[in-house]
């Protein structure tokens, strides 16, 4: 019965290790608590305006789950945006630390944000305009510590679909493969 208890006292303390990491970077206080000026896009804004479009617009969404290759759809109506692309909004790079911390390139319509140091949880950032109106965004995220390595890659294109795939490797629970996709669908 004692290693019953043991085992099961491992686990706790190993659950709640994940959770207190995974917390932390929610710990850092966001830009417009700081009053410092934005460097980078503003990431996190624009997925809070188009979560507050997408509410009011309230779309049917066609939308599969696939986890370790079992898939599931339907259609849908999302009633929390902020929840359903809080991945994106996570991504933001524009935290006071990090004002040097992302090389940016520009070609023509394209901007690319890549992180300069490998340990930054969002790793590269590429947003492409048109006249400069949002067509597409792609975010690429990875963390890797003792207790688990994610790697994320994001994809949104507005009045369209977004995409969320990623692959987790938690150590003594495995390794588990999430595609999200969907698709917003036309008005009747």
């Amino acid at each position: 019965m004692y290693w019953c208890k043991l085992k099961l006292t491992h686990i706790t303390a190993l659950l709640g290790g994940i959770m207190l990491l995974s917390g932390l970077q929610s710990c850092r206080p966001d830009i417009k608590q700081t009053g410092a000026v934005q460097k980078y896009f503003d990431l996190a804004g624009y997925f809070k305006a188009d979560t507050a479009r997408l509410k009011k617009l309230n779309p049917q969404i066609d939308k599969t789950v696939t986890h370790n290759g079992v898939s599931e759809n339907n259609t849908v109506q999302i009633t929390n945006w902020g929840q359903e692309l809080n991945l994106f909004i996570q991504s933001d790079i524009n935290r006071p630390a990090w004002k040097n911390s992302y090389l940016t390139t520009n070609f023509g319509d394209l901007t690319i944000y890549k992180a300069k140091d490998p340990e930054l949880r969002t790793t590269k950032v590429i947003i492409n305009t048109n006249k400069g109106k949002i067509k597409w965004v792609l975010i690429f995220n990875h963390t890797k510590n003792l207790l688990y390595e994610t790697s994320e890659k994001l994809s949104y294109f507005p009045d369209s679909a977004y995409q969320i795939d990623k692959s987790q490797q938690v150590r003594l629970m495995g390794h588990n493969v999430y595609h999200i996709t969907g698709i917003l669908l036309p008005k009747k």
